[in-house]
């Protein structure tokens, strides 16, 4: 069994009722670095035990080892609940923003639902990685020519990048009445020229992660799929480091932390 990113919500609104728990009108409790409705602090992870209504647990498929698992409780439902919202498909052109903890898993979920992403990246330094997960191309943002060749394209992109972008160059590539849905948390406000909408009848939008029915359909999706994150397990004397490399870019691409190490470190 697994627990993904919350472990409540009221239950009670329409939200809820209708399976989109994140979007709770009350508001959902968060597995980390929340409050609990008994008034405790959620710890997640970092838990050595933790106690969860079943109502917020899901099955684990047995197709899918829990070391590669993990990470798509938190990156696969990001990734595939706007996926899935906006309709990817064979009849779409879609592209990703950021090839990383959140990219690697949206790539081969994208090309599952038959529309294969171009990656937009700042570097060719994850190319074959990307290529290889099920990337249909793959251009890099700081190339003038990949706005060029690639404008009015896209039906949907998904950008994972935690920082501030240029919104109107990205808007740009897309086609009309395409969607830009935004993931990433920039430290700044997000700033647009009305006109990068008005053109095309552009859309920029954002997402939370999936309910918890919307989360068992994309383990049972990954399973069916054969999509799994790439990770490197850590033990808990390592989440000091592992956050220092995490900040430098320095892994490929999720950090897996071994619980059985927590008691003994």
């Amino acid at each position: 069994m697994g627990v993904g990113c919350m472990v409540d919500s009221c239950r009670e609104c329409d939200h809820c009722r209708a399976g989109l728990e994140p979007y709770c009108r009350v508001g959902h409790v968060r597995t980390y670095n929340d409050t609990g409705r008994d008034g405790q602090p959620t710890l997640g992870g970092y838990s050595e035990k933790i106690v969860v209504d079943e109502a917020y647990v899901v099955r684990i498929p047995d197709a899918l080892p829990l070391r590669t698992a993990a990470p798509l409780l938190c990156a696969g439902i990001t990734m595939y609940s706007p996926l899935r919202h906006w309709k990817a498909g064979a009849d779409k052109s879609v592209a990703i923003v950021g090839f990383g903890g959140l990219g690697h898993v949206g790539v081969p979920i994208a090309a599952a639902l038959g529309a294969p992403p171009t990656v937009l990246d700042l570097t060719l330094d994850r190319r074959d990685d990307a290529m290889r997960r099920g990337a249909r191309d793959y251009r890099v943002t700081t190339d003038p020519a990949t706005f060029t060749d690639l404008a009015g394209t896209f039906d949907l992109i998904v950008s994972t990048a935690p920082a501030n972008l240029d919104y109107e160059a990205l808007l740009e590539l897309l086609t009309l009445d395409g969607t830009f849905v935004n993931l990433g948390v920039p430290k700044k406000p997000i700033s647009v020229d009305v006109f990068s909408l008005l053109y095309n009848r552009r859309s920029m939008a954002g997402t939370l992660v999936g309910g918890i029915q919307e989360t068992q359909e994309m383990l049972d999706f990954c399973a069916e799929h054969e999509i799994a994150a790439e990770v490197e397990v850590i033990k808990a004397d390592q989440i000091d480091a592992a956050f220092d490399r995490l900040a430098a870019g320095d892994v490929r691409y999720r950090f897996v932390i071994d619980i059985s190490t927590m008691a003994a470190d």
